[in-house]
Formats: structure tokens, sequence, C-alpha cells
């Protein structure tokens, strides 16, 4: 059977094996996927040890995204730029990088029929997560993408690497009485309970808000944006499957339907 893998410290709390699965069972394909612990400085050996055993792929959570993009031998333009890759493909002797982030944040906005092209965005953080959905965001046709961080320069320097005249940067505050269509917030506050330093001026009931993270109640950023009138939330469950679905489609050459899977994990989580 296919063996594939999610690689990660820590990964206890992964859901990639039950999305995974759940696809397999859905689509009819027969494979196997764990997940599996990576001690620090033995990334290498475990993509080889899986190499070894024929496998077929795999998935790469923190703190691996970046050792990943090394190792491997071809990468998708959309790794490149975000200088990480979360999923490697075995074949053919060679290891291919891509990362699927940012397509799978796409593809939740859609699934909510969120408007991109021709929109304003307003992506909150410049770090990784930032620099993963950059491009998928970009070939959506959007009018502009203004991208805030606390560091302008961490922003400016993104504007710089994607060279792209619809991309802004400034800081939390400057975002003080400007017009949005859609805020994604990218930054790690919400996981803390923390609040990006954004002025409540930007938010209101046309403005869709949208979180990377998600738990069983709101975040702290879903949560304080529909106290200032905005009526379309949206935490990242639906963007934490739609990546995953865009890997299985990269293995399998079949795509699996999302919402089904989205629907098990919430009902789960409302139960944990």
């Amino acid at each position: 059977m296919d063996q594939y893998r999610v690689f990660g410290n820590p990964i206890a709390q992964s859901r990639s094996p039950f999305i995974h699965l759940a696809f397999a069972k859905a689509t009819g394909q027969q494979l196997h996927y764990k997940s599996q612990f990576v001690e620090h400085g033995e990334f290498a050996n475990a993509v080889n040890d899986l190499i070894a055993l024929k496998g077929k792929g795999a998935n790469v959570t923190a703190p691996f995204k970046e050792e990943a993009l090394a190792i491997a031998d071809v990468l998708s333009e959309r790794a490149r730029l975000a200088g990480a890759v979360n999923t490697l493909t075995l074949k053919d002797g060679k290891i291919y990088g891509d990362n699927t982030d940012g397509e799978g944040l796409v593809q939740d906005l859609l699934r909510h029929n969120i408007e991109l092209r021709d929109s304003n965005i307003l992506l909150l953080g410049a770090g990784g997560a930032v620099k993963g959905v950059l491009l998928p965001l970009l070939a959506q046709n959007p009018t502009s993408i203004t991208i805030a961080n606390r560091t302008v320069s961490k922003a400016d320097a993104l504007i710089k690497q994607f060279n792209d005249g619809r991309l802004n940067a400034c800081g939390f505050e400057q975002t003080v009485n400007q017009a949005f269509d859609l805020i994604i917030n990218a930054t790690s506050a919400s996981l803390s309970g923390n609040l990006p330093a954004i002025s409540s001026s930007i938010i209101n009931s046309k403005v869709v808000c949208y979180d990377m993270v998600y738990s069983k109640q709101l975040t702290p950023f879903l949560s304080w944006a529909k106290e200032q009138g905005a009526s379309t939330v949206i935490d990242g469950l639906g963007m934490l499957v739609g990546q995953a679905a865009v890997s299985f489609a990269i293995w399998r050459e079949v795509k699996p339907e999302v919402t089904p899977v989205i629907n098990q994990l919430k009902k789960a989580l409302l139960e944990s």
C-alpha cells in the first residue's frame, strides 16, 4: 500500500491523518498515511527512510518547512516564493516540493462565495504564513493587497520579493480609515489570545474577516471583529482541509470533496 507521512515536532495535535484517510475513503484510494514525530536535526533522515520504504509523499509542518525546501530537487513557483514547503512528492528518484497553504486559503474563501477579483485585501502579518499565500491570492486578480505588520520593514521586504504593483506595506496603526473588502489575520496573535493592533475603524458589516487559526469557539480576532460589526467571519479550519485537499490531488490525481471532512472536524471540535 502506498505510504504517506506528515512530519513535525510536535505532531500529536496534527489532524492530517484524519483528513487524508477521510479523503482516501471518499475517493476509493488505497493508501497508508500516518503522523511521524521527527527530532531536530533528523528531518532529512526521516525523508530518506520514507524513500527507502518506497513512500510516495509527505506533508511537512513546523518546524521543518524550510528544511523541506532545502532538500527538494524540484520546487514549484509558489514554494520558491513562499520560502517553505509543506508538500513533498517522491517519484522518479526525485523530491518535488510544493506549498499548498495559499491555494487552500483561496479555495476556502471561494467556497464561502467571497469575491476576490477586484477586491481590496488586508493581510495582517509579514511572516511565513503571509509569504505562503501571496502568490495564490494575487492570481485571483484583486485590486490591491496591503500587508500590515508591526515592523513595516518586514512587509516592505515581502513587497520587494514579490515585485507586484498591487502590493502595499504599512504598520498596523496606518490601517486607520482605509477601506478593505477582506481582512485576513495571518499573525499568531490568536494563539496567545491577543489581537493585532489595528483600528476598529476599518471593520464594518461589509468587510469579511478571516483568521488562519481555528478553535472550538470564535478566535479572539474573529470575536473582536464581530463586536465591531463584521457580519461575515471565517476561521481557518477550511484552509487546513483545503491545503490538504490540494496535496492529496497532487499525489493521487483526484480532487476530494472538502465540505464533508470540514463538517466532521467541526463536530469533533465541539465534542472535544
